[in-house]
């Protein structure tokens, strides 16, 4: 055990650690000031490199990243570190999140749909038509309603993953009941931004599809030329959704951890990520890819088990009551859905963590958050007072004028 570890406060018991959101602000002293302390400007250290130069020290880490600016590898395989860290909080929140959409899908969608197909049987032949155009419409309504809870429980999700890096950046380990708690609060900004995101989205592929069916109705030769604008429209569309999902990546991260406007976090991502537009794609580039292949390994084999026993149950389109390949099909699907929710709540944790790493990362880079992280975690560790590290010090600097406490 190492003298940091034996090393009290006066007084005799350690001071309590304050709980995020706690924070005063009485301003800690800025590094290499009496009383503080500077990475590196003790003598050589325990543990430190063999012939490394004197006053080097390795960068602390307290918790789930080393409190410097992020090396590609890292900035890769921390986001999978987070399910392992804190799985109940984070692993828990999106799976309860997932269950709950698929819940409400089958049960509105389904059962909506069961009673309006139903109606459209019984009808006679007179009535027929209107009663489909009733059920058609019906089925549409009910499909809002788990579509609704998807963008929320996305929206929530997102406020759940960014407290839960950020505070484990610090070396913290909250509970669900407190993240949730901590994410409710920003709950009605990130679900605007969900929204605008979905928005914007339907609104470039309206746009190129209008474009393309008033090209195939002008005639033989607008069809062709419709083809063509269509494929190559759609790509440009990928291209420009890509670019602009990267500039404003970091907007879910500014709402929660800075407090911040839709519009100041737009600006701010965008300000954040330029100069680093490569670095920040490719990171949630990759890893979108790892986890999605990943998906794939494990769901191919038990979606060719469902499509082989559904063809054993209707082999020439015919369903035979008696076959008992249909209790596997059953079966299958019913894993298949089960299987989905897990690895869709694995996927979503995993690539909202690297979001918020990229965050902290930029402004480790640009803004020096690692030393303010550092003094945070100083201050902590002695019993000081200590305020928020992510908030901005114009934000600081006006909460402390007004005197008011961060949520």
């Amino acid at each position: 055990m190492t003298d940091d570890q034996n090393w009290q406060p006066p007084g005799g018991a350690p001071a309590p650690r304050p709980a995020y959101g706690e924070y005063s602000h009485v301003p800690v002293p800025p590094t290499g000031a009496a009383g503080g302390s500077v990475p590196g400007s003790q003598g050589q250290q325990p543990g430190a490199p063999y012939g490394a130069a004197p006053g080097w020290t390795p960068p602390p880490k307290p918790g789930l990243i080393p409190l410097r600016p992020l090396g590609f590898g890292t900035l890769i395989g921390a986001p999978f570190q987070v399910l392992r860290r804190n799985p109940r909080a984070t692993f828990g929140s999106a799976l309860i999140i997932q269950l709950v959409i698929v819940v409400a899908s089958l049960v509105t969608v389904g059962g909506v749909s069961a009673f309006a197909l139903t109606r459209v049987a019984m009808a006679n032949a007179a009535e027929r038509d209107t009663v489909l155009a009733g059920a058609i419409a019906s089925i549409a309504i009910s499909a809002l309603v788990p579509i609704a809870l998807g963008i929320v429980g996305s929206a929530f999700l997102q406020g759940v993953m960014v407290t839960e890096v950020a505070r484990a950046t610090l070396g913290e380990k909250l509970t669900m009941r407190s993240l949730w708690r901590l994410a409710r609060r920003r709950l009605g900004s990130l679900t605007v931004w969900v929204l605008i995101l979905a928005g914007v989205l339907i609104g470039v592929v309206l746009v190129l599809a209008g474009l393309v069916a008033l090209l195939v109705i002008s005639g033989p030769i607008g069809v062709a030329i419709g083809v063509v604008v269509g494929i190559l429209g759609a790509l440009g569309c990928l291209v420009l959704l890509a670019w602009l999902y990267t500039k404003t990546s970091l907007v879910p991260c500014l709402i929660v951890l800075e407090r911040a406007t839709i519009r100041a976090s737009i600006a701010r991502s965008w300000s954040l990520t330029t100069g680093h537009f490569w670095r920040t794609f490719g990171a949630q580039f990759l890893v979108a890819v790892i986890v999605n292949v990943v998906a794939q390994v494990v769901t191919t084999p038990l979606s060719l088990i469902y499509a082989f026993a559904v063809a054993l149950v209707a082999p020439n389109g015919s369903v035979d009551a008696n076959n008992g390949a249909i209790v596997t099909a059953i079966v299958s699907y019913v894993l298949l859905i089960l299987l989905s929710v897990v690895i869709g709540a694995a996927t979503s944790v995993v690539q909202a963590s690297t979001v918020v790493l990229i965050y902290i990362d930029l402004r480790m880079r640009k803004e020096g958050l690692d030393l303010e992280l550092v003094r945070f975690v100083e201050a902590r560790e002695t019993g000081s007072e200590v305020r928020d590290p992510y908030l901005p010090k114009t934000t600081q600097a006006g909460q402390s004028a007004a005197g008011l406490r961060p949520e």
